[in-house]
């Protein structure tokens, strides 16, 4: 709706992942350094994690769309609230194994084939597993025991670890000890800095066709930063409601008034959170902006909700 009032040539703001939209932040740049280096090695595990929303999928689906195709088999398992054998079921299957319901021994002699397939092929393989910090220590085990298949002295297989950052003491268990040896690099991405955030929603604007319509207060950025704290997935569900708000006003301008008074009605209406409860307890959100500017420029109070105004305009749009 938005994007055509601003005459935009898509969504910037959308949840789902899309590489063309990455921005590149001092974090997801160490990042996708540690993700090079460790897959140059060509074995063991490498760990990314990271807060919810913090932008570990987007990484991957970047990381992805530069490796060759044609050097890499790569089978991927989101779905991680399973036992040790589902994991390594899910795990073959990935990799193009179609039989699945045969004893342990012969499903592990059924993947090494697989992978020493993928191998003559002169491709290497990777498994990516994400929201790891689900898993139990027995599917982690599972995971260290699929790692230490070779052939002529070459690991076939490298696993690469996507979780939440309570994965982190997880991993310090002594259960997990062989698989910490493992561990060729890890690191955790962290939430954007106020500078960051603005360069972010301005990167994003910009793949759009965004050309200072509407133009953005510099207290318009700052209060994106102060309500989610950095973390790119609220940023983006804030900065695609404030701008439906923006279009609904015809506003050419977006306010820090027009931003605080959006994230607040987003926080009741979507988190049932009190206002002012989005940034508490992060301390790098830094303070929420405590009033709103008068006059004109800021028709935000009073108002009515947002989802009740746009639930009344398509009522009105609809045939008798």
């Amino acid at each position: 709706m938005y994007e055509t009032a601003y005459k935009f040539t898509g969504a910037p703001f959308q949840l789902t992942p899309d590489t063309r939209f990455f921005y590149s932040s001092r974090g997801h740049s160490r990042a996708i350094a540690h993700l090079t280096f460790g897959l140059a090695q060509g074995e063991g595990f490498i760990i990314v994690t990271g807060e919810v929303g913090a932008g570990k999928t987007m990484l991957i689906e970047r990381l992805l769309s530069q490796l060759n195709r044609n050097t890499y088999a790569v089978a991927r398992i989101s779905t991680t609230q399973v036992s040790g054998d589902d994991l390594f079921r899910l795990a073959l299957a990935g990799f193009g194994a179609n039989e699945l319901e045969a004893s342990k021994a012969a499903l592990l002699l059924q993947f090494e084939a697989v992978l020493r397939g993928h191998r003559l092929a002169g491709r290497r393989c990777l498994l990516i597993v994400d929201e790891v910090q689900n898993l139990s220590l027995a599917a982690l085990e599972e995971l260290r025991m699929l790692s230490n298949i070779t052939d002529g002295g070459q690991a076939l297989l490298q696993t690469l670890l996507m979780g939440q950052p309570q994965f982190r003491p997880m991993l310090a268990s002594p259960d997990l000890d062989q698989l910490r040896q493992r561990v060729l690099a890890s690191f955790h991405l962290g939430p954007l800095t106020r500078d960051e955030t603005r360069a972010y929603i301005e990167h994003r604007l910009a793949t759009v066709g965004w050309q200072g319509n509407p133009r953005w207060e510099d207290a318009a950025f700052a209060a994106v930063h102060a309500h989610t704290g950095g973390i790119p997935r609220r940023i983006n569900r804030l900065c695609g409601r404030v701008l439906l708000y923006g279009a609904l006003e015809t506003a050419g301008v977006i306010t820090g008034a027009m931003v605080v008074g959006t994230a607040e009605e987003l926080a009741k209406d979507l988190d049932g959170a009190p206002v002012g409860a989005t940034t508490a307890g992060d301390p790098r959100a830094g303070p929420a902006p405590q009033h709103r500017p008068e006059g004109p420029e800021t028709p935000m109070t009073p108002r009515k909700p947002l989802l009740q105004r746009l639930a009344d305009m398509f009522a009105s749009q609809a045939p008798p």
